[in-house]
């Protein structure tokens, strides 16, 4: 099973099973760690641009599948907790994803299911977004320059890849998530949940090349519970 049907399948099961219920938290703790690589990081691959050089190839493409820093912390891993029946509320109610430079910024989004993901297009040029996913609908829509906003909704909960059809070698995701215990990992490999309600969780770590760690997390009532998770490959 691939990383990505892999976290469909958990988030998707989830969402069916349970309705979450956000509310105030009393007395919530908080999970702030660090994701990091096990063993010598691959380096950073250079993507050619192929097309738009005008636009596109203003800068150096690198992939993004995999980013370690220099502390082997991983950037962009998604960490989220898993069967949460309540908690907090949403704060956002929109997402944005941007097409600037030709790359999808930010490499991974997150959004509430049942939420809408403005889709911007800020190079000017034609760029067709196209989405792959197993519970909500995949999109594939061209979006001329002059349609400078998409906008889209996600009903279920999933992570979805992202690509171009115009311009192969762009690539992000969307992680659509049913409740607001989810966060991306910044470029040291940090992130933090906060507002948990007091208990025990299971926690999951999923990058897109790595795949899926879970293991086990307890949280006490106005305290911070330090998470370490190594990944390789």
């Amino acid at each position: 099973m691939t990383a990505t049907v892999a976290a469909a399948v958990c988030l998707g099961t989830a969402a069916q099973v349970l309705a979450y219920e956000g509310g105030e938290v009393k007395g919530g703790g908080t999970i702030a760690g660090t994701i990091t690589f096990s063993g010598t990081a691959p380096a950073r691959k250079e993507l050619p641009v192929t097309k738009d050089k005008e636009v596109c190839g203003k800068k150096q493409h690198l992939s993004y599948d995999l980013i370690v820093g220099p502390n082997k912390g991983i950037e962009n891993a998604v960490v989220s907790l898993i069967d949460v029946k309540k908690g907090k509320k949403w704060t956002i109610t929109k997402a944005t994803i941007d097409q600037n430079g030709c790359v999808y910024e930010p490499h991974v989004v997150i959004m509430q299911a049942g939420g809408e993901l403005d889709i911007l297009n800020s190079d000017g040029i034609l760029h067709n977004i196209h989405t792959y996913s197993k519970l909500n609908p995949s999109i594939n829509k061209a979006q001329p320059k002059f349609k400078k906003v998409l906008t889209e909704k996600f009903a279920k909960s999933e992570i979805v890849k992202v690509t171009c059809d115009a311009h192969s070698w762009m690539l992000g995701w969307v992680v659509v998530s049913d409740h607001p215990y989810v966060a991306v990992t910044n470029d040291k490999g940090e992130f933090t949940l906060s507002d948990v309600p007091p208990g025990h969780y299971k926690l999951e770590v999923w990058q897109e090349t790595l795949g899926k760690k879970v293991q086990d997390v307890v949280v006490r009532a106005n305290h911070e519970t330090k998470i370490h998770v190594e990944l390789t490959k």
